[in-house]
């Protein structure tokens, strides 16, 4: 028990190390591609998520299901880098289209909308839109940025 309370102890300092506003987003360019999966993020605006690292390099993803798989296994996508060097991290909320802060969003997972690559999270910046698109979507469940799992991802396949 000691053993995972210090586990999630140093996930939510690592988390809380990275938050959006310092750097900017990003405008994905015609020939960016996903940094999980290839598929070119242009063509997928609406469900856009990205890391935006310290050193002003980036990472965009064609949603935030590839985010959170990036994110959660960074050694394996971007040897160079860790968590720590993360500045910023964005999600594009649902309703407004709007880039918001992934690290203060609400994720609806398990409703009936797919994003470019299947099952996704769904992210609004505010609980009452997620609610209510959970309702109306047939969600199963909102979490927050530090609830998102790897058995969650395995879930969306």
């Amino acid at each position: 028990m000691k053993k995972l309370l210090l586990c999630v102890s140093i996930f939510v300092l690592l988390v809380s190390s990275a938050s959006a506003g310092q750097k900017n987003p990003v405008a994905p360019a015609p020939k960016d591609k996903c940094s999980v999966c290839g598929m070119f993020v242009s063509k997928y605006t609406d469900f856009l998520a990205q890391i935006i690292f310290k050193d002003s390099s980036y990472a965009l993803f064609d949603g935030t299901k590839d985010m959170f798989k990036y994110y959660l296994n960074i050694k394996a996508y971007n040897p160079s880098k860790t968590t720590a060097d993360i500045d910023s991290l964005y999600v594009n909320d649902y309703y407004t289209l709007s880039p918001i802060d992934g690290l203060k969003a609400y994720f609806v997972i398990g409703s009936d909308i797919l994003g470019p690559m299947g099952k996704e999270l769904i992210p609004f910046g505010k609980e009452a839109d997620a609610k209510a698109f959970m309702r109306d979507h047939r969600g199963k469940a909102i979490l927050k940025f530090t609830e998102v799992t790897a058995a969650t991802l395995k879930e969306l396949e």
